[in-house]
């Protein structure tokens, strides 16, 4: 009997200690307080009375089933229900034991032994249950704090997650907006490069200028003087005429014939170096047409000429021409074509005349041009143009650039360094390719190929 009221008060403080009861409630942790000391007076008495007296037996017994119905009906205590069916065992073997003490004496001297024994069990299993159960109550805070860590842990993954979120929208807004700049710098650097490609063909243009105005100016003189011996030839005639020598009329009429003949060819001459000039300056079209590429080189190469002379008088070079007449004509872009052709010769008359100025005695500046169909072993074959001069080479240093947009090696003022840059890409537009060979202080050769 001291066990049931000891094992009360172990339940009760229990009961009063967990941490679910005092959380919810300081008036149930008062109650049980008072449980516990009435339990405690209960053990005294028990003590202190006579053996004989048997009703703190049934107090204890009453204690104990009043916790335990007490845990089973109050919400507050559904964290302790483990406790019922630990202890009810217990009780109810009492009772009956204690019952059958008090009805049939005899019926207790009989199994007494067995109901020790039983009672001994339940006694060993209310400890069982106890310590299975703080062992699943361990699992369970494990698996609580856990869920608790990661929930923590969502928490923080989706404090993150948003900030991230916005850090994301934030530096897309930034892209974005670093996209329509970069779109917008991308339009003004076409227009700019358009700009500068027409600046090109426009600095280009210039240099030919004089060179056309020499070169158109031949056509005319021979225009004009065939047109006043024309003129002569005819008073010539109407004289035989009116002398009656028919004979003399006829042969004045050859002569006129064929002075027509050569005016006629001048006239056409002078329309092609016009014609040629306003190809030169306007935009190309990109549309490819028959060409005789070697007439194109050898008009490009006088207009180059004639141009750098007429802005030093002093220049004299020598022009050497070597063109494959079996070529014929092949489809190109002449406006990009005579350009690039205009450019590799421009480049090689300013080599020549810088190192004229160096070497004074003993050296003949001279540029070259000429042309080759190539037979290769296989595919359709090619033209080659080959733009050659015997001045001071290209340094090793400057070679590898010599491609690049905006490098020249002249002064300011007298170069944009897009020459070779639009060069090497219309030649690459038509398939081809643009290649330079060079010996520093002997010269420099410059290759175009063209598939045809």
């Amino acid at each position: 009997m001291i066990f049931e009221i000891v094992l009360a008060i172990v339940l009760i403080n229990y009961l009063r200690r967990s941490p679910q009861i005092t959380g919810v409630s300081a008036e149930w942790s008062k109650r049980l307080f008072i449980g516990m000391m009435a339990c405690i007076a209960l053990l005294l008495f028990d003590v202190i009375a006579d053996k004989q007296v048997k009703i703190s037996n049934w107090l204890s017994y009453l204690a104990l089933l009043a916790i335990l119905y007490l845990i089973y009906s109050k919400k507050e205590f559904q964290f302790a229900k483990f406790l019922i069916y630990a202890v009810l065992p217990l009780v109810v073997i009492g009772i009956i034991k204690d019952l059958s003490a008090l009805i049939s004496p005899s019926f207790y001297k009989e199994w007494g032994d067995t109901f020790d024994v039983a009672e001994f069990f339940a006694f060993v299993w209310v400890f069982a249950a106890w310590l299975i159960t703080k062992k699943q109550r361990k699992a369970l805070e494990k698996e609580k704090m856990m869920a608790l860590a990661r929930e923590k842990e969502f928490k923080i993954t989706e404090s993150l997650k948003a900030e991230l979120e916005v850090q994301v929208k934030e530096r897309t807004a930034d892209l974005t907006k670093q996209k329509e700049e970069l779109q917008q710098t991308i339009i003004e650097l076409k227009s700019t490069q358009a700009q500068l490609v027409q600046s090109e063909k426009m600095a280009s243009l210039g240099e030919l200028t004089a060179g056309i105005a020499h070169e158109i100016q031949n056509p005319l003189n021979f225009v004009n003087n065939f047109s006043e011996v024309n003129n002569e030839l005819i008073e010539e005639m109407k004289e035989a005429l009116d002398k009656g020598d028919i004979e003399e009329a006829k042969a004045i009429t050859a002569d006129i014939i064929e002075n027509g003949k050569k005016i006629n060819f001048h006239g056409k001459r002078a329309d092609g170096i016009v014609k040629g000039m306003l190809q030169h300056s306007r935009s190309s079209s990109g549309v490819k047409e028959p060409t005789d590429i070697n007439v194109l080189a050898d008009e490009y190469l006088r207009l180059s000429y004639h141009g750098l002379r007429a802005k030093d008088k002093t220049f004299n070079a020598s022009m050497k021409t070597d063109f494959d007449e079996s070529i014929g004509k092949i489809n190109i872009v002449p406006q990009d074509i005579g350009r690039v052709i205009l450019n590799l010769l421009t480049n090689a008359f300013y080599a020549v005349k810088e190192k004229r100025k160096l070497i004074k005695e003993g050296y003949e500046p001279t540029v070259s041009i000429g042309t080759k169909k190539i037979y290769p072993l296989f595919g359709s074959g090619g033209v080659e143009i080959k733009v050659m001069d015997n001045g001071n080479g290209i340094p090793p240093h400057v070679l590898e650039k010599i491609f690049q947009p905006f490098f020249t090696t002249k002064p300011t003022g007298e170069g944009t360094g897009l020459g070779l840059s639009l060069s090497y890409d219309i030649v690459k537009a038509h398939g081809g390719e643009l290649k330079v060979e060079t010996k520093e202080g002997e010269g420099t050769t410059f290759t175009i190929y063209l598939p045809v």
